[in-house]
């Protein structure tokens, strides 16, 4: 890597592993040396701790590369098509338990959105392919201009299948009241792709979340890209806690094609 290596206080902000993700990434993409000091400093626990619960899993990645990014324009949610999601359990514990997450999912999305068919899957996850005991629950809905948004929950010693399940459903919920394009997650996972487009990219989106402050915060200083957030004036929103991000992408190329 060429230039002078930047230095990034990882106890910061969100203080976890969105600030090595986001600037890592970066340095990787911009040929920017980089160290990462003080990561996750502030925690009970700091340093760098993997997947909950142990990992070991494996993601198959496909893509295709290309010269440039356009840039992101997702400013109009459209209305919500469709609701599907999986409720899962692995190793001892029974089917019943994914039952009752998706039953609990779908009462609680019911009574909020009645004209909807909200379909959810119980699955067992088979015993040679599932690591350990477990259980959760993750929902979607898509919108008629394509846009996505979930909810999900992981069980845990103690709490109801019900519990677990009304949880995921009530997170969905809340990413669809605030009339934004994109959920709590997505929010932030944009702001690289953003600031490495080429031109203006807008997203609306619900409260800006520490994680997408974060991101923006390291995405300003490794990338040199220029963001503004500011309050949606939007009629439909005016009441509601909706926020359009806008950032000036710097136009990254590909130098290998």
């Amino acid at each position: 890597m060429a230039g002078e290596r930047v230095e990034v206080d990882g106890g910061i902000m969100e203080e976890g592993g969105q600030i090595l993700r986001v600037s890592t990434a970066l340095s990787c993409l911009l040929g920017l040396p980089l160290r990462v000091q003080k990561i996750r400093a502030g925690r009970s626990t700091p340093g760098l701790r993997g997947y909950y619960p142990k990992g070991g899993g494996e993601v198959i990645v496909r893509m295709s590369p290309v010269k440039q990014l356009n840039p992101i324009n997702l400013t109009d949610r459209g209305s919500v098509t469709k609701i599907y999601g999986r409720a899962f359990v692995a190793g001892v514990l029974p089917f019943k338990v994914a039952k009752d997450m998706a039953a609990a999912a779908v009462r609680c999305i019911r009574k909020e959105i009645r004209d909807l068919f909200v379909s959810i899957q119980p699955v067992q996850e088979p015993k040679d392919q599932a690591f350990g005991n477990g259980n959760g629950i993750i929902i979607i809905a898509e919108t008629s201009t394509g846009c996505l948004f979930a909810g999900s929950s992981l069980g845990k010693r103690g709490v109801s299948a019900d519990k677990v399940g009304i949880e995921a459903a009530e997170m969905l919920l809340a990413n669809l009241r605030h009339g934004g394009t994109v959920d709590e997650y997505l929010q932030d996972q944009l702001i690289v792709f953003m600031a490495l487009a080429n031109g203006v990219s807008r997203i609306k989106t619900g409260p800006v979340t520490l994680h997408t402050q974060t991101a923006i915060h390291f995405a300003e200083q490794l990338a040199k890209a220029k963001f503004t957030v500011k309050k949606s004036e939007d009629e439909e929103d005016a009441s509601k806690d909706t926020y359009i991000i806008e950032c000036q992408g710097i136009g990254m190329t590909n130098p290998h094609l």
